[in-house]
Order: structure tokens, then C-alpha cells, then sequence
């Protein structure tokens, strides 16, 4: 049991990983390159302990490139000699694949003295980074590469982990034991986490290290001994009791009935869970179904304070969550859009709406006019405010209305100005 369990379980397999379903999914864009074998010059960028360095390890097994791994945190020039000098030797025959992690602290100098031998493809390079690559990677390594950018894993991702350190725990570690892990201490231990799988891990191994097997051979953790092991209150998942899931529905239903202080203190219990990542996508949700055209800024604005969130990371992540929460709470609410693209995908899904109308279809090859399409279609810019009468809607739905004005101050200013201009177009 020397080498940390977390360690011992990384991934062998793009199958193994858990999350970044973007990426490395069946239809990731990552997952494909890997497959294609043709492994350019990369940048993984997002939070620790969410498998960029796992990825890499696969990579280079699957390429059968021989993987050098940095920190550049110490690391200096000479290492990269170093690497550069074993070229061409019948122990780098498919190359070198040089995983450079933390390239934000190595300098410009540094940084240039991968490039001759990333462009000659003697050196793959992965370089990954936790701040924003566009910010600190030099603009001559980062047009050469392609940046990808991996996600916080979602509490269930991790708790696929931690089942299966359990399972692999059981068929090595204590295997002259009955082991087991109650749901919600693995949910707990997945929550803490805050979309850190090495961190889930390791606060999985300590309960079973410091957990003693009853007089029947058994080693029981339940939320008791989870909520020790991670130094964060237990926060119930039972049906029954404070649901993980009912303290965000509680969270979103506290903004949308404008109560900034029930808002707060929802948004403190998730926190204090650790489980930022879902009070962040439920936050952006909020900003678009329950503020909306009322407030469009609002959109922008979460946005903005879950970036600097994200960049500080807790605690003083509560702070711009704080802020953006309190605004939508004490925002004017529409859920016109949400009513809108609903109505029309309802549409979509149940009804024959025709075809789109002739003046409307694209006209930009040849023959498109012996086909009447874009014929008569009338350009707005061309009209006094913009605009002409028209129909856009296919002939089957032309009536139809799925925008409904809201009745607050931004949407009702906005029906008044259009009602104005096609009352005199």
C-alpha cells in the first residue's frame, strides 16, 4: 500500500476515464485524434485532479511514444536539454511525447526552447495548465498546438471512481475482509471533492486506513466516518432527509421567487458541501430560464463571476458567487425564452411544419434561381428602422406565436418600439 490509491487506480483506457464526456465521449473530438493515432501538439487546460495527466499517460502508451513527464514548477532548461539529447536513440525510435505540466510557470525563454523540435515533430509536446492558456502560454507555442479544455468532474463521475477504488480495494487491499461503502458516504466523499477525483481518492483511502474491521471481518464506512475523513459536514442524500438534489431545487426556487436571503443561504449549504461546481451550473441556468429578457445582462454577468470563481477557487470563490447570486435574486424575472424555444421544439417534435418558404432558402450557387429559391425576398437594411413585412415562418405554422412579450419593464419597452414601427411599416 505505498503508492497512493489514487495512483494505483489511474486509468489505463480512455474507457476508464470518468467525465469529460466532451472530450474523450464517443463522439469527443479527442477521443478521435487518439484513435487517429496522429497526436498533435496539445494544451490541457482546467482544474487539478480531473485525469489531463491520466490522458496524457494513454496517449503516449497509445502511440507508443516514449513519455517524459515535467513540472515546471522546477523544472528548467537543462532538463529539456536533457530530453532533446536522448533523440534519436533506439529508446525514442516513434518519438518522445514531453508532458510539460504547469506550462504557465516556465518563461518565454523556457517556452522557446521547445519550438524547433516541436515543429520538426521530434518532441510531441502536452503541456497542461490550470489558468487560462490565451493568458500565460507564449503566443508561439500556443499557435501551434491546439487547446483543450477539461472540465470539473460532476459528483456522480467522481462517485464511478470511488466505486471502483472499492471494488479494487476489496480485491487487493483487504481481501481477507467484507468491505463496504454506504451510497452516501461515497456521495459525500464525491461532493467534497469539488470535481477533484485525486482528491475524492485519497479521502476514500484514509477511511479505510483508519477504519478498524468489526468482529465479523467487516469494514463498514458510512457518512459518519466520511464526513471525518473529509472534514465537511455530512449533508444527507436519502429521500428523506436534506436531499443533495432538494438543496438545489430550494436554491433555484429561492432566486426565481426573488428572495436574495434564502438564495444566500442555500448557496452557503451548497458550498459548505463543497459541490461549487453544481451551485455554478444550476447559477447559469437561472440567468437564462428565470431572468431572461428581463435582465439579458444577467446572462453575462454570472458568466463573468463564475470565471473569477473558478480562477480563485475556495474560498474566496464565495465571494463573486455571492454577487451573482444576490443579482439574479433581486433581478426582474421572464421566462418568455424558455416558454419560446420550448413551444417551437414541441412543435418540432410533434407536428408536420412544412418546409421553409422559397424566398428564404439560401441563393448563393448556381441554379438556385431556376429553383425560385431567395426569389423575392426582401432585405430589411434596405427599409426605413430595418424592416419590411415578411413571412418567415413555413406556410404551415406562418400564424403561429411562440414569443410572448413578458410583462416587465425591458420587454414591455421592446413590444412598445416594435408595435410602433409595424404600425408604420
Amino acid at each position: 500500500m505505498s503508492r497512493p490509491l489514487a495512483d494505483r487506480l489511474r486509468p489505463e483506457t480512455i474507457a476508464e476515464v470518468v467525465g469529460q464526456e466532451h472530450l474523450i465521449g464517443d463522439n469527443g473530438i479527442l477521443k478521435r485524434v487518439i484513435e487517429n493515432g496522429e497526436v498533435p501538439n496539445m494544451i490541457f487546460y482546467g482544474p487539478s485532479g480531473i485525469g489531463k495527466t491520466t490522458v496524457a499517460n494513454i496517449i503516449a502508451k497509445k502511440t507508443g511514444k516514449t513519455l517524459h513527464h515535467l513540472n515546471a514548477t522546477s523544472a528548467s532548461v537543462s532538463d529539456v536539454k536533457d530530453i532533446i539529447n536522448s533523440l534519436d536513440t533506439f529508446l525514442t525510435t516513434n518519438g518522445v511525447l514531453l508532458y510539460l505540466d504547469e506550462i504557465q510557470h516556465f518563461n518565454k525563454k523556457q517556452q522557446q526552447s521547445l519550438l524547433e523540435f516541436m515543429e520538426n515533430g521530434k518532441i510531441t509536446l502536452i503541456a497542461s495548465t490550470t489558468e487560462n492558456p490565451y493568458f500565460y502560454v507564449y503566443n508561439a507555442v500556443l499557435s501551434r498546438s491546439v487547446v483543450f479544455e477539461f472540465k470539473p468532474l460532476s459528483e456522480l463521475d467522481i462517485k464511478k471512481a470511488l466505486e471502483r477504488a472499492v471494488k479494487k480495494l476489496g480485491e487487493e487491499d483487504y481481501k481477507d475482509y467484507k468491505i463496504t461503502a454506504t451510497d452516501g458516504a461515497l456521495m459525500h466523499i464525491a461532493v467534497s471533492g469539488g470535481g477533484d477525483v485525486r482528491k475524492a481518492l485519497n479521502s476514500l483511502e484514509l477511511c479505510f486506513l483508519t477504519t478498524p474491521a468489526n468482529k465479523n471481518g467487516e469494514i463498514i464506512i458510512d457518512e459518519k466516518i466520511a464526513e471525518q475523513a473529509t472534514q465537511k459536514k455530512v449533508l444527507r442524500y436519502d429521500r428523506d432527509g436534506d436531499s443533495h438534489y432538494d438543496v438545489l431545487s430550494a436554491f433555484q426556487k429561492s432566486i426565481r421567487g426573488s428572495d436574495p436571503d434564502a438564495a444566500i443561504y442555500y448557496l452557503a449549504k451548497i458550498l459548505s458541501a463543497g459541490d461549487m461546481v453544481s451551485a455554478i451550473r444550476r447559477m447559469l441556468v437561472i440567468a437564462s430560464e428565470d431572468i431572461g429578457l428581463a435582465y439579458p445582462q444577467a446572462a453575462a454577468i454570472t458568466k463573468a463571476c463564475v470565471d473569477s470563481a473558478l480562477q480563485l477557487g475556495m474560498p474566496e470563490a464565495r465571494i463573486p458567487l455571492a454577487e451573482a447570486v444576490i443579482m439574479l435574486a433581486t433581478s426582474p424575472k421572464s421566462n418568455s425564452a424558455v416558454n419560446a424555444i420550448d413551444a417551437a421544439m414541441q412543435d418540432i417534435a410533434t407536428k408536420d411544419t412544412g418546409s421553409i418558404p422559397d424566398h428564404l432558402q439560401d441563393a448563393h450557387y448556381g441554379g438556385a434561381e431556376k429553383m425560385g429559391h431567395g426569389i423575392g425576398y426582401k432585405y430589411p437594411h434596405s427599409y426605413p428602422d430595418h424592416y419590411v413585412k415578411q413571412q418567415y415562418l413555413p406556410d404551415k405554422i406562418k400564424n403561429t406565436v411562440y414569443y410572448e412579450y413578458g410583462d416587465n419593464k425591458m420587454e414591455k419597452l421592446t413590444k412598445e418600439y416594435w408595435e410602433k414601427i409595424k404600425e408604420n411599416s
